[in-house]
């Protein structure tokens, strides 16, 4: 296994654990099968461990696990503050406590501010005296490192970056979502502060494995004898400002295989041909967009507030993947912002077109994704959910 140091020079293997997906049986967790695959995975040199609050059951599964089999010592545990849930310091206490005594422990080696989307939602949290409580929890030894994760676009993640001193953070990042979300320009500005970047959806939930019959045969004939999965692993742990990449490991062949790559992928293992390998296979699954924007974002900002790259890029998810998995996503990332820039709020100007370097016809397009994006059930389901999680916002625009 390689490793890679955080701030603090603590040594965290480049493959860490992500415990959302672990095996289910007779409505809950699988405990032993969890653990004969945590417990490997820990014999192989993975020390990193990511749950959190809201995964069903995880918190108390690794927990037991780790305090049973005497191993709590020999890893990092990375868990998450439900902030969308809160709305009290006493709330902030009660659900930390209960974290702690669910995983079995007195402290939290990673502790993220969990799926920020919109810098009002750390403003929130600094309203409820987050900043005071962080550092009393730091000074009691409760929490090593302190984090977020994050579920927005670029422009976004850089402001909740520079907002506070993060220790770490965690964003969605794979070639597919290279320049989306906090994309390649977050990961670069991260650890130009200094700042250790932990990988989620690494494969896309799966997507970059069960590739296109065309791009499994380019990938079959450029040589490398790469699978798919390890393709996608590989162009994250060339890049060296990738601290950790977790994945959702269900089966000790997953682990072997995983870490077989974490301990020979190294930053600059990618050779050229590889990389155009990459290329090749996002074209492929572009094919199937609906819309051919590259995430450029020459059109922005939107002078209606229309996060135009964001609608699209969801909209073209939708037929990449199962369409009611990529409306739930659009819904959690966008349409939970304060400022969530629906399609319908374009007043149809045509300022973007002017920019567009792909010359799209932008404003039809834009009609079209909302209408598949939100279509009645969703609508409602959305604006529902933002009265409830966001009570106090005052700068949102009115979802049509």
């Amino acid at each position: 296994m390689l490793y890679r140091p955080d701030r603090s020079g603590n040594q965290i293997s480049q493959l860490g654990y992500g415990c959302m997906r672990f095996t289910r049986k007779g409505g809950g967790i699988d405990y032993e099968k969890a653990a004969r695959e945590v417990l490997f995975a820990i014999e192989q040199g993975v020390n990193y461990f990511d749950t959190a609050y809201i995964y069903p059951g995880s918190e108390a599964c690794l927990g037991r696990i780790l305090a049973e089999n005497n191993c709590r010592d020999r890893v990092y545990i990375a868990t998450k503050l439900p902030q969308y849930l809160l709305r009290s310091a006493a709330a902030i206490d009660r659900t930390f406590d209960e974290e702690l005594s669910r995983l079995r422990t007195d402290h939290i080696d990673y502790y993220l501010m969990h799926m920020f989307t919109d810098l009002a939602e750390w403003r929130h949290l600094q309203a409820l005296g987050i900043e005071d409580w962080i550092e009393k929890q730091k000074r009691a030894g409760r929490i090593r490192n302190i984090g977020f994760s994050y579920h927005g676009e670029p422009e976004m993640f850089l402001q909740i970056l520079n907002a506070y001193d993060w220790d770490f953070c965690q964003i969605q990042y794979n070639y597919l979502d290279e320049h989306t979300q906090a994309g390649r320009t977050g990961l670069r500005a991260a650890a130009e502060k200094g700042v250790p970047v932990i990988i989620m959806e690494p494969l896309r939930g799966g997507k970059l494995v069960a590739l296109p019959e065309a791009a499994q045969r380019l990938l079959a004939a450029d040589g490398s004898g790469y699978s798919p999965a390890e393709l996608g692993l590989r162009w994250l742990w060339d890049q060296p400002e990738v601290t950790c990449v977790l994945s959702g490991m269900n089966s000790e062949e997953m682990v072997r295989e995983n870490v077989r790559v974490a301990s020979e992928a190294r930053p600059g293992c990618l050779s050229p041909e590889s990389r155009r390998t990459v290329e090749q296979v996002r074209q492929i699954l572009r094919e199937r967009e609906k819309v051919g924007c590259t995430g450029c974002r020459y059109c922005m900002p939107c002078p209606a507030g229309v996060d135009i790259p964001g609608n699209f890029h969801y909209y073209n998810l939708m037929y990449l993947e199962k369409k009611g998995a990529a409306r739930l996503e659009f819904a959690r990332n966008m349409g939970l912002r304060r400022d969530p820039g629906f399609a319908a709020q374009c007043v149809g100007c045509g300022k973007c077109e002017q920019h567009c370097p792909q010359h799209l016809p932008i404003r039809a397009r834009l009609r079209d994704a909302d209408r598949a994006l939100r279509p009645p059930p969703y609508r409602l389901g959305i604006s529902i959910a933002r009265r409830v999680m966001l009570p106090k916002a005052k700068s949102e625009k009115s979802p049509r």
